[in-house]
């Protein structure tokens, strides 16, 4: 599955791919169509922006975000966590996947406050 960003094609990358019952998100991130950083300095903002993104190309492979087994967030701002978690705690409650949530130094673009990637496996 495609999101038709600039960086899938230079790159050379799917948003998410779909192996017999497994789907595998890429590293999203809160970019528009055209590669532009959206909700710029809010880290909760990007949160729900990337989770939207990532809910999209799992409804595309035919799965939900109900499906997630595993979550990776890499954030660039340790003082981000607390609320981050909790957006994911919103979104994930009742599914309770595996999570993985790492401070980095920065993204590819420092106006990128985190970037997630997730696993689903169609029950």
């Amino acid at each position: 599955m495609s999101s038709g960003t600039p960086f899938e094609k230079v790159a050379g990358y799917s948003r998410a791919i779909r192996v017999g019952d497994v789907v595998h998100v890429a590293g999203t991130t809160a970019t528009d169509s055209d590669g532009n950083v959206l909700a710029k300095g809010d880290a909760v903002e990007q949160c729900r922006i990337i989770f939207g993104r990532i809910e999209k190309a799992l409804n595309e492979a035919s799965s939900s975000l109900s499906d997630v087994v595993r979550t990776r967030i890499f954030a660039t701002r340790a003082k981000d966590c607390d609320s981050i978690m909790k957006v994911h705690g919103d979104i994930f409650r009742e599914i309770r996947p595996a999570a993985t949530l790492v401070v980095v130094h920065e993204l590819v673009n420092p106006e990128m406050l985190l970037e997630v990637e997730v696993e689903a496996l169609i029950q």
